[in-house]
């Protein structure tokens, strides 16, 4: 079973995530673009690494892969739509990924990129379901398009808004705060996410992390996700100057607007 899931800063503003097992010093690490903090961390907790999830290409969420490979005995799973170096166990949508006797589904969620997948575990002996979701769905925001379209990106962001409220979301940035900014500015009048700016600013003035998020928090704050609601429709509308006849036009014209803010 996983016990903890401990955020490995990295670079300016990525997470990479460590995935304990309860009953072992064993751990799979989400993402790591960068080996010598992971190594750090596993030698000064006297951790095994065993394992490692790749969720997309980007040099960011690989670069460590061969170091940490050379120097561990590890499994590595990635997308198969990919050509990533080192992955030993390529895996695409509908399969089943067993990590610490817990099951994760993988899901196929391009926008970001075209092979972006995420991992999600909804296992009875889980208590909150798990997201870890890299660079698709962020606190309060999204990612950029590289590759794919607006219409692709909804979609995938639809999918995985459709998860159970409690799930629990691990991206890979530290890009809140200007998100929330952003979403701010999209939606003024959104109550919670008032309140989540302020307890979210409140954390990172204590130096702690603002993730993991979850899906409830996400549909109530997250402008990339709710755009089916008419506050969002006007926004967009009085920004653009023209109005969006459905959810992906609303979409687009969001992440227009953030790319630019």
């Amino acid at each position: 079973m996983i016990s903890t899931i401990h955020p490995i800063p990295a670079f300016t503003d990525n997470y990479i995530w460590a995935i304990h097992e309860t009953e072992s010093r064993h751990v799979c690490v989400v993402d790591p673009g960068d080996a010598q903090p992971v190594i750090e961390y596993l030698e000064s907790n006297g951790l095994q690494l065993t394992d490692i999830l790749i969720t997309h290409h980007h040099a960011d969420h690989t670069g460590g892969i061969q170091e940490l490979t050379n120097r561990y005995s590890c499994r590595v799973l990635g997308p198969s739509s990919s050509d990533i170096k080192g992955i030993s166990e390529f895996v695409s949508a509908g399969d089943t990924v067993t990590l610490f006797n817990q099951s994760f589904s993988v899901i196929e969620v391009p926008g970001h990129t075209l092979d972006h997948i995420a991992y999600h575990c909804e296992d009875k002996n889980q208590i909150d379901p798990i997201l870890f979701c890299g660079d698709t769905l962020f606190a309060a925001g999204c990612g950029r398009l590289f590759e794919g379209t607006p219409k692709m990106m909804h979609e995938s962001l639809r999918k995985l808004s459709a998860l159970p409220a409690s799930t629990k979301v691990y991206c890979t940035h530290e890009y809140t705060m200007a998100n929330l900014q952003f979403a701010i500015a999209a939606d003024p009048e959104n109550v919670a996410l008032i309140e989540r700016t302020e307890l979210e600013k409140a954390k990172r003035a204590a130096n702690l992390p603002t993730l993991p998020s979850s899906i409830e928090l996400e549909l109530a704050t997250n402008p990339f996700i709710r755009c089916s609601e008419p506050k969002l429709q006007e926004s967009t509308h009085a920004h653009s100057g023209q109005f969006p006849s459905n959810d992906v036009e609303v979409f687009t014209a969001l992440r227009a607007w953030k790319d630019s803010f």
